[in-house]
Parts: C-alpha cells; sequence; structure tokens
C-alpha cells in the first residue's frame, strides 16, 4: 500500500514537471549541445523560426477572420430573433461576479453593462460572490442591492469563507456560490439544463446583444448540455490610462484572443464566459485546490463527456481592463504577477497526464490531440523569446571552429531574415487594433498614430518581462514544489 502512494506521488511529481523541465532543457539547449553538435542547434533554431513565422500567420489569418464574422454579427438583431423560438422565455441567466477587494464603482460599472442589454426578458439573476475575509463585502452588497434591485429577477450575495483545504481565489468562490445557486433552483423546480450560467470578471463589460445572442446559440444548438459559450474579453476598457509597455502587452493579448476566437477546435473560454447548470452539477463545479480554472473547468468536463465538449464561440466583443495600479512601477508589478498566474495554468498538463489513463470511453487521439495542444501553449509560453532573440548568436559565439562554416555564418543573418518578416504582421495588428477599438467606441486621435506605430519596437522588451519571465518564474516555481498563491490583480 505505502509503495503505490509512493509510486502515485512519483508518477503526479513526473507529470506536473514535465513540461517545466523541458522548458529549461530547450531554453538552455544551445549552451550545452554547441560545443558538440552545433549544426543540430543551428537547424533548430531554424526550425523553430520557420515555425514562429507559421504561427503568426494564422494568429494574423485567424484575427482578420474573427474580426469579419463580429462585424457580420453585430447586425444580427439576436432580440428579435429569440422572441420567436418556442419556449426562450423558460431560459433562466444567473450571472456570477466573483469579486475580492473590487471598487464600488469598478462593480457598478460592469453591472450597468448588464442592464443595458437588449435581452427581451427579466430572467437575468445576479450574483455577487464576495469573499466573507473582506470587510466591506456586506456594505457594498447592500449598496448595490439597493441601487440594482428593480433591474433583475433577483440579486443574490454569497460570502465565501477561508475553508482550510481550499485555495483562496476565483475557482473555489466560484463554486462556493454555484452551490448555492443550485439549491435555490432545486428548490424553485428551475431545470438545471435550461438554466445558463455566466461568470462575469468584475471588470468585464459584456456588450449589449450578450444575452440575446447567447441565448439564440445556446437553444440552436442541439448538444448545448456539453458546452461553454464564450466571447473575447478584449483588455481595451482602460486603454489610454496604461504605461506603453503594459498597452503593448493589451493590445497584443487582445489580438490574440480575438484569433482564438476562430479557432474552433482548440477554443477554450478563459475569464468571462457560460455554461449551463446542469453540466457544472455533472461535474461537481468548479475545482477548489487549484489556481488558474478557465481552461481546468473545461479539462473536468473533457475528461467526464470526452469529445462532447467544447467551446462555441460568441462573436462579439466584452471589454475589460488591462492591469493598472496608477503608479507605473507597481502596475508592472502587477503585470507580472497576473502573467505568472496565468502561466501557472501549466499546472493543467500534469493534470491532463494524470487523467489521461484513467479515460478510456474517450479516443485516444482526441486526447492526444488535446494534450499536444495544452504542451505547446505552456512551452511556447516562456520558451519563444529566448529561442528567437539570443539564441542563433550562441553557437558560433560557443564553438569558434563552427563560426567559420557556412551554417555558422549564415544562422544569425536566416535567422534575422525569418524574424524581420514575421514582424510584418505587426503592421496587420496595428490596423485591427484600431479597427477593434473602433468598434467599441474608444477612439484614436490622429496625433496617437505615430506612438501606436513606435510603440511595437519594444515588443522584445514586453515580451521578456511581461510573458517569457513570469512565465519560466511559474515553471520553476512547480520544478521546485513551490506554491503559488491566488493574488488579486489590482485595476483602478
Amino acid at each position: 500500500m505505502i509503495k503505490k502512494i509512493t509510486d502515485s506521488n512519483i508518477f503526479h511529481k513526473i507529470a506536473d514537471s514535465f513540461v517545466p523541465f523541458f522548458s529549461w532543457i530547450i531554453i538552455t539547449f544551445p549552451l550545452w549541445l554547441s560545443p558538440f553538435h552545433p549544426a543540430v542547434v543551428s537547424y533548430f533554431i531554424i526550425s523553430f523560426n520557420i515555425y514562429f513565422f507559421y504561427k503568426s500567420f494564422i494568429t494574423a489569418y485567424y484575427a482578420v477572420l474573427s474580426y469579419k464574422e463580429i462585424l457580420f454579427h453585430s447586425k444580427i438583431n439576436y432580440q428579435k430573433k429569440i422572441k420567436k423560438i418556442k419556449n426562450s422565455f423558460y431560459i433562466n441567466h444567473f450571472v456570477i461576479i466573483p469579486n475580492y477587494k473590487e471598487h464600488l464603482y469598478k462593480l457598478e460599472s460592469t453591472i450597468n453593462s448588464i442592464i443595458e442589454n437588449d435581452y427581451p426578458y427579466k430572467k437575468i439573476n445576479l450574483v455577487l460572490a464576495f469573499e466573507k475575509r473582506e470587510n466591506e463585502a456586506n456594505n457594498k452588497y447592500k449598496i448595490l442591492y439597493k441601487k440594482y434591485n428593480k433591474y433583475f429577477q433577483k440579486i443574490f450575495a454569497t460570502f465565501h469563507p477561508d475553508i482550510p483545504e481550499e485555495e483562496p481565489g476565483k475557482a473555489s468562490n466560484q463554486t462556493f456560490a454555484a452551490k448555492i445557486i443550485d439549491k435555490y433552483i432545486e428548490e424553485n423546480n428551475i431545470e438545471r439544463d435550461k438554466t445558463i450560467i455566466t461568470i462575469c470578471d468584475a471588470d468585464s463589460h459584456l456588450p449589449k446583444n450578450y444575452f440575446s445572442y447567447l441565448t439564440f446559440t445556446f437553444l440552436k444548438d442541439k448538444e448545448r448540455i456539453y458546452h461553454f459559450y464564450w466571447a473575447p474579453v478584449l483588455l481595451y476598457n482602460n486603454f489610454w490610462q496604461l504605461p506603453i509597455f503594459v498597452r503593448i502587452q493589451a493590445t497584443l493579448s487582445s489580438i490574440l484572443r480575438l484569433s482564438f476566437l476562430s479557432q474552433k477546435e482548440n477554443l477554450i473560454q478563459v475569464s468571462t464566459y457560460s455554461t449551463n447548470m446542469w453540466l457544472l452539477k455533472k461535474i461537481n463545479f468548479w475545482d477548489v485546490n487549484i489556481i488558474p480554472e478557465d481552461w481546468h473547468i473545461f479539462f473536468q468536463a473533457f475528461f467526464k463527456f470526452g469529445e462532447k465538449i467544447k467551446t462555441i464561440p460568441l462573436y462579439t466583443i466584452v471589454n475589460g481592463d488591462a492591469v493598472f495600479s496608477g503608479a507605473i512601477l507597481k502596475t508592472f508589478i502587477n503585470r507580472y504577477e497576473q502573467e505568472r498566474r496565468w502561466a501557472w495554468g501549466v499546472s493543467d498538463v500534469g493534470y491532463f497526464i494524470k487523467n489521461f489513463f484513467k479515460t478510456p470511453h474517450i479516443n485516444l487521439l482526441i486526447k492526444l490531440k488535446k494534450l499536444f495542444f495544452l504542451i505547446e501553449t505552456h512551452l511556447l509560453w516562456p520558451v519563444s523569446f529566448f529561442i528567437l532573440t539570443i539564441s542563433a548568436s550562441i553557437p558560433p559565439l560557443i564553438n569558434p571552429v563552427f563560426k567559420n562554416t557556412v551554417l555558422g555564418f549564415i544562422l544569425p543573418k536566416t535567422s534575422a531574415l525569418i524574424l524581420t518578416l514575421t514582424s510584418s504582421f505587426l503592421i496587420l495588428y496595428f490596423y485591427l487594433d484600431i479597427k477593434i477599438r473602433e468598434k467599441i467606441k474608444i477612439k484614436t486621435k490622429i496625433s496617437n498614430l505615430p506612438i501606436l506605430f513606435v510603440q511595437w519596437y519594444f515588443l522584445p522588451i514586453v515580451s521578456f518581462f511581461f510573458s517569457s519571465l513570469p512565465a519560466l518564474d511559474s515553471h520553476t516555481r512547480i520544478l521546485f514544489g513551490k506554491k503559488l498563491k491566488y493574488k488579486v490583480t489590482e485595476k483602478i
């Protein structure tokens, strides 16, 4: 028995460390192999650069496709469409807003976006999911209830207590709130499969057509009980307040999310999304002992129901806040910590591997595709910067003999050429950034255009400090068994 437990612990440790270990192997690869096999290193670097060019092309292609779809769907009156669907009135919405020490005006701004929706029925319930340890929580609830009660079918307040076996954070808070709502649903004989739960971040402004579009898509979806629904959360709410480095990162994140929207086979929801209570109940809600919950809840459902589980795209825009703490240095620190928390999602790889062999009912090929996508995403995160920027100069530097060969001579030049071609996609990102913000009424003055263009020259610095380094930090912590505590990102 003791041996089985020990073997299990070793397997879990290996599974958790798999991607973090290879992150360090790949980053240091040019250093330890160049003295012996510089050609192998060179071919790897060139191959990686070509692969990165391909990924950049795919990102650009799908971002444009998503933007066109958003323009198309913005012209459709979903409010009228759902009125024509039989029994559409019986769909119930519960919007859970998990929050901790959020400014009252932030919560009010988010709630205002909900009540300004064009949804034709008063079937929206608001769930304010507070943490019990926040002293001001009860007072906030009273203020919000008094101001907004008339706009909702019902307003709930939940106060998540600190529980020793739980990880404090969004996942455990949402589970606590959802279980209370589930009990209310059961007591009032409301059907779980006709109850849509929307998880809405405290700074997410839902578009005017969100609930109409969501309800229409849900009702037309024959496999709806197995699906999540997601519109991209673009970080433009406070765009012109942001320091330039954070603004670049927010823009790039927004373009990437826009691109993911049309990549339906690999689409997994993040941040603000919707699903039904039946599915949440079947998988026992969010795991309460994890930090990154968005992809994790998808994989919880996947290992229960297999390939039926999908995230369905909603071609509209949820507008969220990027990190902004007032002071520049404080903003930079918070941005770093936010990225590190997101990168902690690499722990999902270990979770996936552990469940891979426990689920013979799921098609092996489907599982492998999901696993490779998950590994690819989290491996590229910390690795890309190092391979793309400094690796090509290492083999000739470490191995002087190789420097005098043809391959040693052309390696830096070939790498630079591929990266130059790749950087041409930034022109498209620049254009999309302006058009998307125009769509959500965040204007760009002509006088701002030069700085918006020039800021992209800082992308390598931004990629290092706000992407690769915090991701590598998370990976290294997992390798050495150091936990990361959930910390709410400050947005003022």
